[in-house]
């Protein structure tokens, strides 16, 4: 496993300090998004859940850009982009700094907010001499605070990839990993994994020809072993290799990937 790289995309595949961004996030285009003639509640919103969960994985600004298009395209006025990722990070930075706080005082472990079985899973990577990386479309200042929050620096150090901050659109996961692949000299095939929940790292990291691994943990109700069955589906089609609902049980892990546990 000395050669192996491993990617992991951060929210919701190794942490959950933003777990319920997306309900933060239907909320707020609810609220924002003109109905259609004769559309209901619930469609409009079963509309713009799909909406936002096809562009997860990829800096929550591109999600704000789709919002104001469809705003436009609803015959509303649209903010601009930038207002609404400043409303959407003040509605969901509350819920972070909660649970950041929460950490630091002890009323939660870190591990509390971590997707089951995470930390060992680190740590045999670490063992076995893989290097391990975060690619995540969470600006690379915040990823890197919850990094430290959860006690996880070790296994990362500066190998944490995202856009340099909120407005940064230039930031895209396939220029991330095929970084990785150039800076290490890597045959993607035999050499990158990566570990995401979000269909973006998963379809990138096939099309560099790395091997994708579907972490589909139910985010509602966390540690309880259940797959969340519609990021599954998202998942496979995503053209995931392997799934798993989290990583409460490695051993068919080490074995999909060729390894002893």
């Amino acid at each position: 496993m000395n050669s192996l790289h491993i990617v992991f995309d951060w929210d919701g595949t190794l942490s959950f300090i933003r777990a319920g961004w997306g309900e933060v996030m239907l909320q707020q285009w609810l609220e924002h998004l003109p109905p259609a003639p004769d559309e209901s509640v619930d469609s409009r919103s079963t509309i713009a859940h799909q909406e936002i969960w096809a562009l997860n994985g990829r800096p929550s600004i591109h999600q704000m850009e789709r919002l104001g298009a469809l705003v436009t395209e609803r015959g509303g006025t649209p903010w601009h982009t930038e207002r609404y990722q400043e409303d959407f990070q003040g509605r969901l930075g509350l819920l972070i700094r909660q649970r950041m706080d929460s950490i630091r005082d002890g009323t939660h472990t870190a591990d509390h907010y971590m997707v089951r079985g995470a930390r060992a899973l680190l740590e045999h990577f670490r063992q076995a001499g893989a290097t391990l990386h975060i690619v995540s479309g969470t600006p690379r200042p915040a990823v890197s605070a919850e990094v430290d929050c959860l006690g996880v620096r070790d296994f990362f150090d500066q190998r944490i990839h995202g856009p340099t901050g909120l407005t940064d659109t230039s930031f895209h996961k396939r220029n991330a990993l095929r970084s990785i692949v150039e800076a290490h000299g890597l045959d993607p095939l035999r050499s990158l994994v990566s570990f995401g929940d979000g269909a973006v790292e998963i379809s990138e990291t096939k099309a560099i020809g790395g091997r994708a691994i579907a972490v589909a943990a139910d985010e509602e109700h966390w540690h309880s072993g259940r797959w969340d069955e519609s990021k599954l589906l998202r998942l496979a089609e995503a053209g995931a290799d392997y799934a798993i609902p989290d990583y409460h049980e490695p051993a068919d892990v080490w074995a999909w990937l060729g390894q002893t546990h």
